[in-house]
């Protein structure tokens, strides 16, 4: 990290993490270009969770190359009368891996769905019976992480 007077420890970084509602991912395609997506990911210790479709450039991608640079971003303001931004951010370097074992995924799908549907949880099961044969679940191990912030975010 160049300003490593930004530098953040992991433990906030990966607060970073908890808080940010989607981040990037980057992927590489077959032909060694780069290739970007959103996504909303739930952490659980040192492992990330993202479901999705069951194929797509994506999966493609990641079936060539299973590794993963991942950019998440939180409470970024502009403060009035400056040139700049405050910002929180991580950055995750991972390998990304398929979960095909059932329990695994429900439990990857509930972390995921506890994260960003808390609210929804009553109807975890039914939702789980109609497209659990259709959904896609995929886990990325935090091989590293940095965090970066300025400001008062």
């Amino acid at each position: 990290m160049r300003r490593k007077d930004r530098e953040i420890s992991r433990q906030e970084a990966e607060q970073v993490i908890d808080s940010s509602d989607f981040a990037v991912m980057a992927t590489v395609n077959q032909d060694g270009t780069p290739y970007c997506v959103p996504l909303s990911l739930a952490r659980d210790g040192q492992w990330l969770y993202f479901h999705c479709a069951t194929e797509g450039k994506k999966l493609d991608n990641l079936r060539y190359q299973n590794k993963v640079f991942i950019s998440f971003v939180s409470t970024v303001s502009i403060p009035h009368g400056f040139f700049t931004c405050h910002y929180r951010s991580a950055l995750i370097a991972g390998s990304a891996e398929e979960i095909t074992v059932p329990s695994e995924k429900i439990a990857a799908l509930k972390c995921i769905c506890e994260r960003f549907t808390q609210d929804n949880m009553a109807h975890f099961d039914e939702a789980l019976a109609r497209s659990l044969s259709i959904t896609g679940v995929w886990k990325v191990h935090i091989d590293s992480i940095t965090g970066k912030a300025k400001g008062s975010g």
